[in-house]
């Protein structure tokens, strides 16, 4: 295994970087500003559409995506350093770059499933960044951990499918921008395998029918950034049975499809994000002053710094690896590798954020520092693309298959 970045990644991260000081930092406060300014606090600030400008005429446009045609056509293993570094500033720069979720899982179905006359009307608007999407797949009244629970019915009628069901956190639906929803639900309900149940459909968010209700919360933020996570209704939503995503039975199979690389995005992200909060933890145990000498001559912040390091560089290792097994053995073969991140990453990045909020006092908790905004954030991953639990039982059990 060579985890050395190669030329392409090398111009890439030096481009990014320069990027982020110049661009991105400077924005996150007048974004703020902007948006006090808004009609409604959903809609974008103008800076966030120069940003995009700026980071396209760069290059620095759909990296995720590893078809040369549509995107960055960069592997994994080229791509993780670069998410790392927009991990720095989660609510500016994957925006910025066209490079957000869910538009990024959503685009790779459109990519991988979707038929010609799809991709022409949703996949292309995607990557121009002209439009925002949202995927629907969990649902309030059932366990949504496991996926087969979920009750939105499809049901075809004729030459369309009618689609009724309540759905929440689902991310970007308060964005006016956003315009399509891919829908998961049952098409056969009573189906003997319980994962051939589900299909995925796509809804237009003007169809009759849907109703965006309201916005759910995260720990009190509402994430006007990422175009919230709202609850929408579909009730007897009708759309053609052509806006159906691959197969009927197929939705759990691409479910799977688009978890893979998302999960590996995220602890990328996740990453920069603890990059972020150990620098500033180290700016300000320097310039801070308590019971006679600064924080930085303090014992005990001496060892959350270090461990902190200790973890990051642990995680990036790990995340590297599964980078570089999903590129050589695919998402299947790098199975095991990619629920280990998931489940250690998410919860070792809280960790750190928690001890840089506790070196910033009340400044931590609040709107001053980002440290806030970033917590909520990562611990939300530890439960958003299947909570810990779920990952922590399927890893054990593979395992534990050896032994039986």
């Amino acid at each position: 295994m060579d985890f050395a970045f190669d030329a392409r990644t090398e111009e890439l991260r030096a481009k990014l970087l320069a990027f982020m000081d110049e661009y991105v930092y400077p924005a996150e406060p007048v974004a703020e500003e902007q948006r006090a300014q808004l009609a409604s606090p959903w809609d974008t600030p103008a800076v966030v559409g120069e940003l995009k400008a700026e980071a396209r005429r760069q290059g620095l446009w759909n990296l995720f995506l590893p078809d040369a045609e549509y995107g960055g056509g960069l592997t994994n293993l080229q791509y993780a350093p670069l998410a790392e570094i927009t991990g720095r500033s989660p609510h500016l720069a994957p925006t910025a770059l066209n490079c957000a979720a869910p538009d990024t899982g959503n685009m790779e179905v459109l990519y991988q499933f979707g038929d010609e006359q799809q991709k022409k009307q949703w996949l292309e608007p995607l990557l121009a960044g002209e439009i925002r999407s949202a995927f629907a797949m969990t649902e309030p009244e059932v366990a949504s951990s496991d996926a087969t629970n979920i009750t939105t019915l499809i049901e075809r009628d004729g030459d369309d499918y009618v689609i009724t069901g309540r759905k929440w956190y689902i991310s970007g639906a308060m964005n006016p921008d956003c315009k399509i929803f891919i829908v998961m639900g049952k098409t056969d309900p009573d189906g003997a395998d319980i994962r051939r149940q589900q299909s995925m459909v796509l809804v237009p968010r003007d169809t009759p029918g849907v109703t965006v209700r309201r916005a759910m919360q995260v720990f009190g933020y509402e994430d006007h950034s990422h175009g919230g996570h709202a609850e929408v209704i579909f009730d007897h939503a009708r759309v053609p049975v052509t806006n159906l995503v691959g197969e009927e039975g197929g939705g759990f199979a691409i479910a799977q499809a688009r978890l893979g690389p998302g999960r590996i995005h995220h602890c990328m992200r996740l990453i920069g994000m603890a990059e972020r909060a150990i620098e500033l933890m180290c700016q300000r145990a320097v310039s801070r002053v308590a019971f006679g000498k600064a924080l930085a001559q303090q014992g005990v912040v001496h060892n959350w710094i270090a461990d902190a390091r200790v973890a990051v560089e642990q995680l990036r290792l790990l995340v590297l690896k599964t980078a570089w097994m999903m590129d050589t053995v695919g998402n299947k073969g790098a199975h095991t590798e990619i629920q280990a991140i998931k489940i250690a990453t998410p919860r070792t990045v809280v960790g750190i954020l928690d001890k840089a909020i506790q070196l910033h006092g009340a400044g931590g908790v609040s709107q001053d520092f980002p440290l806030a905004e970033l917590y909520a954030s990562a611990r939300t991953l530890m439960l958003a693309d299947g909570p810990d639990e779920v990952h922590q039982r399927s890893l054990a059990r593979r395992e534990l298959k050896q032994y039986l």
